[in-house]
């Protein structure tokens, strides 16, 4: 069986940008001014994932053990809500936009990592 390759940090960051911006245009509840700001939503994404992401799994472990886990959604959400505030140019207009731009965001994410290989 052959080993994918991981890519690098770099084209991590371009793709999912590029997943940003595809699925901003087909979301209307989903706002991106451009790509310049798409690259800053993936970057603040990425750097919130790997800081505030940990930190709000382990408060709410109570309560997502008791959903099974369907509360990492909301914390999900939480996370791109943080970006829609810190950031002018990317809007959200609501929870079930933000889980369905979640969601594509993901698909779009491995179509292109399949595609760039």
């Amino acid at each position: 069986m052959k080993r994918r390759k991981k890519p690098g940090p770099i084209t991590g960051l371009i793709v999912n940008a590029l997943s940003i911006f595809i699925v901003s245009y087909l979301l209307s509840g989903i706002y991106v001014d451009s790509i310049w700001i798409a690259l800053i939503v993936a970057l603040i994404l990425s750097v919130l994932n790997v800081t505030l992401k940990p930190l709000l799994i382990l408060l709410t472990i109570p309560i997502t053990i008791l959903t099974f886990g369907l509360f990492l959604i909301v914390i999900n959400v939480i996370i791109l809500i943080t970006v829609d505030y810190l950031l002018v140019g990317f809007s959200v207009d609501g929870f079930f936009w933000a889980v369905i731009f979640s969601v594509l965001v993901s698909i779009v994410n491995s179509i292109l990592f399949d595609l760039s290989k």
